[in-house]
């Protein structure tokens, strides 16, 4: 119970908060704040559409789904019930966890049977193969396996869920409160996205919650906003409230609306038939075993051994972050379906040797870094130019008239912090090869101040000067590169120029050559 405590005091220090992705976002009707119900329901048909923009984002796969029916049944009118059937039909539910009933169940059941069908018959496909997984570790820690209609509203369902704020996985982890429970998370790995292992933290974290309020509406509230703020709610309360009802107005607005999702999602759960739902089926497998690697592994090795889609090992594996098992220290566990988990077994050592050097070179992650003189890569689609530093020449000079940027100038030829050029040095600039015959031409024009000159409509008067007609297109900056050591700021004080923008086609221009 102490160490309950305590590490329930960690989480609401830091701050953590554990929220769901899928955004309540209405209101219950005892609040002071009600909108209209027209409001409510639009409010709540666009939060389950931002969820369904999200099904399986970040690398899902909509493919393991399987393609829509449509039978005469499904296009049957579906309308509300009445009060009394939803209430006894909720009380017939057996479970420690009250489900009780008001206008807020009322409307999430009607948005789960009624408006978001296609939703709710995805999730009771997936909830086959995922509730199993959930009812098992929480029935070895006693808890309540009405429980496992929590990944519904937090995530629906969605291995990769990603929330705004952060919030990864099934079970919505934060990254503080993962770590806290156990779950790694690196460059390679992040087990939020664990099933197992992140059922298994979320059913401690329950747990401790529970410890502290004995209340599951209460630890449901906190595993959304956090035991700091139910505590300043119980607080704000009076004080020795221990029901969520009761402190119900003054829990943050999102939080008054996930236990009556709850008890909703709990409910679609148990009667989806009576409301001619159904349960879409997946593609995943009905049957998976787990196999412990001691080595890097790349998901393509076991793909192209065992002959199996990348997208089911990613499916089953959704907590590994680049297609790797990055088994160098310790094992990690990799799941596939029972069929190629007994392959695996038998072709292991062709599996690691295939494309070895490819994947891990001395089986290490990650390439010693180069270092020295050496060439860099050249852009896709490039051509590259040498450029002969000109005296009067800046990096930045050099870098405006290429249109690239000053650090991959300063990457293609190794220069320092300081990107100091000397007249005469030749940089390596890559240019897009649809304009490579353009800047080639233009260094070929100024290999010598007097073809640059010569190209140019000037007329010299007395030796001294040489005065330019700008043409269209011109601007400072490149009529002072037809020049050798002639800068644009030379120009603007020979012609008493203080607006650069100002010049005009035809107008003659005063310039003094460098010698």
């Amino acid at each position: 119970m102490k160490r309950a405590i305590e590490r329930l005091r960690r989480v609401s220090n830091i701050c953590v908060v554990v929220t769901f992705l899928f955004p309540v976002c209405l209101s219950a009707q005892q609040a002071n704040d009600i909108e209209t119900e027209d409001d409510e329901n639009l409010q709540m048909s666009q939060c389950l559409d931002s969820l369904v923009s999200q099904w399986h984002a970040n690398g899902g796969d909509l493919s393991l789904m399987v393609p829509d029916s449509v039978t005469v049944d499904s296009l049957m009118m579906v309308t509300s019930l009445p009060d009394s059937v939803y209430q006894k039909r909720l009380t017939e539910l057996m479970s420690p966890i009250p489900f009780l009933y008001n206008e807020t169940v009322k409307r999430y059941i009607e948005l789960y049977t009624i408006r978001r069908r296609d939703l709710v018959e995805r999730m009771l496909g997936l909830s086959e193969y995922y509730f199993p997984m959930f009812e098992e570790a929480l029935d070895a820690s006693n808890m309540p396996l009405e429980l496992k209609y929590l990944p519904i509203i937090e995530s629906a369902l969605n291995t990769r869920a990603r929330s705004r704020v952060g919030a990864t996985g099934l079970w919505q982890f934060m990254y503080g409160t993962g770590k806290m429970y156990g779950l790694e998370v690196n460059s390679y790995l992040d087990e939020r996205m664990h099933p197992q292992k992140a059922t298994d933290a979320a059913v401690r974290f329950l747990r401790d919650l529970y410890a502290i309020y004995g209340d599951w509406h209460l630890a449901l509230a906190a595993y959304n906003c956090g035991p700091g703020n139910v505590n300043k709610a119980i607080r704000r309360s009076g004080g020795g409230k221990q029901n969520f009802w009761q402190i119900y107005q003054y829990l943050p607005r999102e939080t008054r609306n996930y236990v009556p999702a709850f008890i909703a999602a709990a409910y679609v759960m148990n009667y989806y038939r009576d409301h001619n739902l159904m349960p879409r089926p997946t593609l995943l497998p009905q049957t998976a075993d787990t196999i412990m690697v001691d080595k890097p592994l790349h998901f393509e090795q076991v793909a192209m051994v065992l002959n199996c889609s990348m997208d089911m090992i990613r499916e089953l594996n959704p907590q590994y972050r680049a297609d790797v098992v990055p088994a160098i220290k310790k094992s990690y566990p990799l799941c596939l379906p029972l069929e190629h988990s007994l392959a695996f077994a038998s072709l292991e050592d062709s599996i690691f040797n295939v494309n070895r050097e490819k994947y891990f070179a001395s089986d290490k992650l990650l390439a010693t870094p180069v270092t020295g003189d050496v060439a860099p890569d050249a852009p896709f689609n490039s051509v590259k130019i040498t450029h002969k530093v000109r005296s009067g020449e800046t990096p930045g000079h050099i870098a405006e008239k290429y249109r690239i940027s000053l650090s991959s100038l300063r990457r293609w030829n190794h220069l320092n912090s300081r990107m100091l050029i000397r007249a005469g040095q030749r940089l390596t600039i890559y240019v897009p090869k649809e304009r490579s015959s353009l800047y080639v031409k233009s260094e070929t024009n100024s290999s010598s101040s007097t073809a640059n000159v010569s190209s140019s409509p000037v007329t010299t008067t007395d030796g001294e000067y040489i005065y330019y007609t700008v043409k269209n297109g011109d601007n400072l900056w490149t009529i002072a590169q037809k020049f050798p050591g002639v800068s644009n700021t030379d120009i603007m004080q020979l012609n008493n120029i203080t607006d650069s923008r100002r010049l005009a086609v035809g107008q003659r221009l005063k310039i003094k050559p460098k010698s």
